[in-house]
């Protein structure tokens, strides 16, 4: 309680002093000393998770700015708050304001921090493929230390790009990058992660995926993703092994990932019923049969289906005029 009351009075004292010092730069100085004094006591409240209050600051800050590289500094404040207090709203409003600011002649160091702040987001909210292509653009240019550092920021971009890219892509960018496979000696987990998925070791890559899980659990952007990501990983991981044969045995198939017949034949059963695999078992041979899908047929499936479904919809809103 007394430490608490320490750091009231310390907070109430160090603020006032803040204000003091805005106060003296309107009346005695220019307006880039007003704004850097302003820019000061938003960082403070923010350090101190005043949130209201930091944005109320930030807008004033805003409101004295003119120049499009700090505005675009405070707009990057503010979805540095929004990411803290997972506030959506203030992350996409400034996101998109960033944007707009960045066409009207942003630097290029602050369009490759927007990029990053861009990505984190869209990971955040399960958007995988935009995280892994802006994370995969600023790989060799990354600055953003204020969001994380320097291996967070590889994680993201390998977990990103595992599930979101094609073996082609995949290959290209992150099996052969050079500036990931720099730092890749440091993060073994994410170096048997990719190599061991590309390399058709799923047994290994199970053993990976494993810890992978764990690492999305214990972070705040991921952890809502869990369930999700593993589950498509492991689709991913099963269509891979399925590709390479017109039909094998389910032994074979368990032996190959590490695992029983018994939980093979039931996420096989399972995926398979949910159309996330092309493949059919036969459960008394033992056989997994693969079906690969004609994709001019697929496509045209696809299309007679949305058509019914408009057509549908189509006499049900007549209905409802003509009623």
């Amino acid at each position: 309680k007394q430490w608490y009351q320490r750091r009231v009075r310390g907070n109430k004292e160090e603020l006032e002093k803040l204000t003091e010092a805005i106060a003296n730069a309107e009346k005695n100085e220019g307006e880039s000393e007003v704004r850097e004094a302003m820019v000061k006591k938003c960082e403070y409240l923010t350090s101190i998770g005043r949130k209201e209050d930091a944005l109320k600051m930030l807008k004033e800050t805003l409101e004295k700015t003119n120049t499009t590289g700090h505005k675009l500094d405070l707009h990057f404040h503010l979805i540095r708050l929004g990411f803290f207090f997972s506030d959506n709203k203030t992350i996409t409003a400034n996101l998109d304001k960033a944007k707009e600011l960045i066409e009207l002649g942003g630097d290029w160091d602050r369009r490759n921090r927007l990029k990053v702040y861009t990505g984190l987001y869209a990971m955040s909210v399960r958007n995988f493929k935009e995280a892994a292509d802006n994370f995969l653009d600023t790989v060799s240019t990354f600055t953003s230390y204020e969001l994380m550092d320097y291996h967070t920021f590889i994680k993201y971009t390998i977990m990103s790009a595992m599930l979101a890219l094609e073996r082609k892509d995949l290959t290209k960018k992150v099996v052969e990058g050079a500036d990931i496979n720099e730092v890749l000696h440091e993060l073994p987990l994410f170096k048997s992660y990719i190599s061991s998925l590309y390399n058709a070791q799923y047994a290994e890559f199970f053993v990976a995926l494993g810890s992978i899980e764990g690492i999305f659990k214990g972070d705040r952007y991921l952890a809502a993703h869990t369930h999700y990501y593993i589950r498509e990983m492991r689709i991913r991981s099963y269509g891979q092994l399925l590709e390479s044969y017109s039909s094998l045995t389910v032994t074979y198939m368990a032996t190959s990932f590490g695992v029983s017949e018994r939980f093979i034949d039931r996420e096989l059963s399972r995926f398979i019923s949910a159309g996330a695999l092309n493949a059919k078992i036969d459960k008394v041979g033992g056989i997994i049969q693969t079906n690969r899908p004609d994709k001019k047929n697929w496509q045209y499936q696809s299309v007679i289906k949305q058509g019914d479904l408009l057509l549908n919809r189509i006499q049900k809103l007549s209905r409802v005029i003509t009623i």
